[in-house]
């Protein structure tokens, strides 16, 4: 029932794709800010209650509806439960117009344009970037947000009571994001929590993903770019994924500091360092193919998913 339910969640985003500002999401972002204001006193215990209290609110229902379901054996009902808190949960198409259509103005040469998109997806301040830089935030931003919206649900959704949990996800995500990154939230106590919460629900996802990406694409440039290059980032989760994913794909991800040479303490002040002593992030700079790679890279990630939901659940039904 789990290989279904997201698949057919799946497919009624493909042909009706849910829009970011929905009614589901839009009260999710009003009763984080009203209990953001309710708890937040300047202290990291009033962000973890604030964090619990809004976990309880959203998972308790998801949980009581399919237990309830589950010991009635109403079992299309289950499986109907299923797909709608996936269908919410999930977010694939949220942003693939805006790749898209980058991809298009950038083939077309209209970096303007590409800018003026990249800037509405991202809330970056873009001018004066080159094709190349902005195919790198792109793919960067692609990347990050495929593993958040698809794949971390999946894992999550494998877990027992997975609707309750896949909500769980998705609302940690959220809360890691509202409660820290805002100008006046930022260097807050309040959502320190919040922010740790949700490194530790997504340590086991992210690791998965960064696997997935290695096995679909350069596996060997992909596990070297993983072990030498992810802790240059200041967000150790989005380091994994975009080194594994970039090495997948042969393209160089990240910013100069991130892919640079990482000098020997010992060599420090060693102008020439020979090839053997310097770490480089292998792969080309990104450039306009490497949004068509980033594409390839998440479908093949994605069936290599569902092919392994598949054999997991016809075990399960074997068994």
């Amino acid at each position: 029932m789990t290989f279904f339910s997201i698949l057919c969640a799946l497919l009624i985003e493909q042909l009706k794709p849910l829009r970011a500002d929905n009614q589901v999401y839009g009260g999710i972002k009003r009763l984080a800010a009203r209990i953001e204001g309710w708890f937040n006193a300047g202290e990291p215990g009033n962000g973890r209650l604030g964090w619990l209290l809004m976990m309880a609110v959203l998972m308790l229902p998801t949980a009581i509806i399919y237990w309830v379901l589950l010991h009635y054996n109403l079992v299309f009902a289950v499986f109907a439960w299923n797909v709608l808190i996936v269908y919410l949960t999930l977010g694939f198409r949220h942003y693939s117009h805006y790749f898209t259509s980058i991809q298009f103005a950038l083939n077309a040469g209209d970096e303007a344009q590409a800018r003026a998109l990249l800037a509405e997806w991202t809330r970056m301040d873009t001018v004066g970037m080159d094709s190349g830089e902005i195919a790198r935030i792109a793919v960067e931003k692609s990347l990050v947000t495929t593993h958040r919206n698809v794949f971390g649900v999946f894992f999550w959704f494998l877990m027992p009571v997975g609707p309750a949990c896949a909500v769980m996800y998705r609302v940690a995500e959220y809360l890691a994001r509202a409660w820290n990154e805002p100008e006046h939230m930022r260097n807050e106590e309040f959502g320190r929590f919040a922010a740790r919460a949700f490194y530790w629900i997504d340590w086991i996802p992210v690791r998965l993903t960064a696997i997935a990406f290695a096995v679909v694409g350069n596996f060997e440039d992909a596990v070297y770019a993983w072990r030498n290059f992810a802790n240059r980032w200041a967000d150790e989760s989005k380091g994994i994924i975009l080194a594994a994913g970039g090495g997948a794909m042969g393209v160089r991800l990240g910013t100069p500091a991130e892919n640079a040479p990482q000098l020997l303490p010992a060599d420090a002040a060693t102008v020439d360092l020979s090839e053997s002593e310097a770490e480089v992030l292998p792969g080309e700079e990104p450039n306009v193919r490497a949004l068509q790679s980033t594409v390839g890279l998440v479908w093949r990630a994605l069936l290599l998913w569902m092919l392994l939901l598949l054999l997991l659940s016809s075990a399960v039904w074997l068994g």
